[in-house]
């Protein structure tokens, strides 16, 4: 089995479990998604269940217990570390809550630091529209305290897109910025599925940064229970309050 035309990222009857015996915790219970290519998603649910943890096994950055996880074509399940370091230089791109940015670096240096270590070439012109979309054009000589905290979030951003993942992943991505600076980081990542035809999938708890994405999916004690499309912030506010409700059910997503 490989992902599809059409689908960026796809996980496979997911299972992850913590400890063993008695005290096993199980994060995510079966889970089976397809991600598409050049839509934004949102991951969402209550404290606990499993939408961090789905987001790193997707990445590669956690391991599965049972099941699979493809990022295109490329088979994450079973990778050993070289092949997992190649897919997360290659294959995905990661912002983070936070920044991650080298204070001895200017930001066009912070941007560009994953090609240099893997010893590819700039696209200018690619590095251009991308530096144009996030305005970054005045500050790339300046190094990470001289920016605020929303120019650094959008070095980041930038630094994900420039060598053209095929997946990015953003954890929390506004968590540390304020409402106007997480909306023009929101609306980035937006423009970046509609416009230049990235994947991004992203995990919040903010049904104002859900709102954004093209597809909301909703889990809850390791499955996947709900999903929206081209959702409202209104609409993942009454979601959540409906998964936090002691007599919630789960039900089938279709398609998920």
């Amino acid at each position: 089995m490989s992902a599809s035309d059409g689908v960026a990222a796809r996980a496979v009857d997911v299972w992850k479990t913590y400890g063993s015996g008695d005290a096993a915790v199980t994060a995510l219970a079966g889970v089976s998604v397809d991600l598409e290519k050049s839509r934004f998603t949102a991951i969402m649910g209550p404290s606990g269940s499993g939408k961090s943890t789905l987001m790193h096994c997707l990445a590669g950055l956690d391991d599965v217990t049972r099941g699979e996880v493809w990022v295109g074509d490329t088979k994450v399940t079973g990778l050993k570390d070289r092949g997992l370091t190649d897919l997360r230089r290659d294959k995905v791109g990661f912002i983070f809550q936070q920044f991650n940015l080298l204070p001895t670096l200017t930001a066009e240096e912070n941007i560009t630091l994953p090609l240099s270590i893997g010893g590819k070439k700039v696209d200018r012109e690619w590095f251009d529209v991308v530096i144009e979309t996030v305005g970054l054009r005045d500050r790339l000589s300046h190094r990470p305290t001289q920016l605020s905290g929303g120019q650094q979030q959008r070095v980041a951003c930038a630094r994900a897109l420039v060598s053209r993942p095929e997946v990015v992943f953003a954890d929390e991505p506004t968590g540390n910025l304020d409402s106007q600076s997480g909306a023009e980081v929101l609306a980035f990542l937006r423009k970046s599925a509609h416009e230049f035809g990235q994947t991004i999938v992203m995990v919040t708890h903010d049904p104002n940064a859900a709102s954004y994405a093209d597809r909301v999916i909703f889990l809850k004690d390791g499955h996947i229970v709900r999903e929206l499309l081209s959702p409202t912030a209104d609409e993942v506010l009454d979601t959540m309050k409906h998964l936090d409700a002691p007599d919630f059910e789960h039900s089938a997503v279709p398609g998920a």
